[in-house]
């Protein structure tokens, strides 16, 4: 088994896509990529929209060669999007290869109606139509049963987590339970993993108090006795408090603990913390955003920034 992150918070953007070899499939998970469209006030800095143009070709490379994809919910930094904004991934520009898929995802029911509609537009472009991930077992993949996107009864719906095992190995994608429940903790421990690639606590959030905070680090602490390697990025890594809490994780465990970007063996990148940041060293004019959505302008003069240029996001 061979495991590729391509888009994940430690490496530029929104998202915890990946892209999963075995002997005979190649499997495509979560293939949305968003930035953040404000933080503190702040669209996207320019770096951060070069960087997110760099990782949507890795994205659309990486359908074009799958056999499977898999989407564990609708969310828009992980599926393409018929209403995408700039720096989001369209779905005209993945629908051409989704035919030739084996598509897996979350059943209708229980969907809000604009969940609905992306669910929709996306099946739309898949000649076999979808198959309903939840609870199935096949092949090399097991799905879930829906877990708390988060905290229950948040309104944020629900997701699949995935297992995948080849040649003895054992993969789990668990994208945004963030930590925060136990449910999905428990699955993922049943399912004796080598290797879990997961959402963790938004932190950031104001909402998220003490009681869940302590939930949360003491779900990452079970699994961190459980599972051999573990690698919590995504809502986690929106923020500096959450860099700092994951390196008071890897600290605490005798098993490996890390990042998307540790894992792929790059410096983490952590833009969405950054961004007030990027635009103090960097300055953006006015108007920028709205000539770049026009097709207007490009990137020019956003590809490098303390060290960091686009090649440090091309494949590797």
């Amino acid at each position: 088994m061979k495991i590729q992150i391509l888009g994940a918070e430690s490496l530029g953007v929104r998202g915890l896509c990946v892209f999963v070899s075995t002997g005979s499939r190649k499997i495509i998970i979560d293939p949305g990529v968003s930035l953040g469209y404000r933080r503190h006030g702040l669209l996207p800095h320019p770096f951060q929209v070069a960087v997110g143009a760099v990782v949507r070709e890795k994205v659309i490379d990486a359908l074009e060669r799958s056999t499977d994809l898999i989407i564990s919910h609708f969310h828009g930094d992980h599926v393409p999007l018929a209403d995408s904004n700039p720096y989001q991934m369209p779905l005209d520009a993945v629908a051409g290869c989704l035919p030739d898929l084996e598509v897996w995802a979350p059943d209708r029911a229980g969907l809000d109606l604009k969940m609905v509609s992306r669910r929709d537009g996306i099946e739309e472009a898949c000649d076999w139509g979808m198959r309903t991930a939840e609870g199935t077992e096949e092949g090399p993949f097991r799905f879930s049963s829906p877990m708390p996107h988060g905290e229950y009864d948040n309104g944020l719906g629900d997701v699949i987590m995935t297992r995948i095992e080849d040649d003895g190995t054992v993969f789990v994608h668990a994208s945004d339970i963030q930590l925060l429940e136990s449910k999905p903790i428990r699955q993922i421990v049943d399912w004796k993993p080598d290797i879990v690639l997961a959402g963790g606590p938004p932190l950031y959030l104001p909402q998220l108090d003490d009681e869940a905070k302590e939930t949360s680090w003491e779900n990452a602490r079970e699994l961190t006795r459980h599972v051999p390697t573990l690698l919590l990025d995504h809502h986690l890594l929106r923020s500096r408090g959450g860099v700092r809490w994951l390196k008071e994780l890897k600290d605490s465990s005798e098993n490996y603990v890390g990042c998307a970007a540790d894992y792929m063996d790059r410096s983490p990148v952590f833009l969405e913390a950054w961004r007030e940041t990027l635009y103090k060293e960097m300055k953006v004019p006015d108007g920028w955003h709205k000539a770049y959505s026009r097709g207007q302008i490009d990137t020019t003069g956003y590809r490098q920034w303390r060290g960091w240029d686009l090649s440090n996001f091309l494949p590797v």
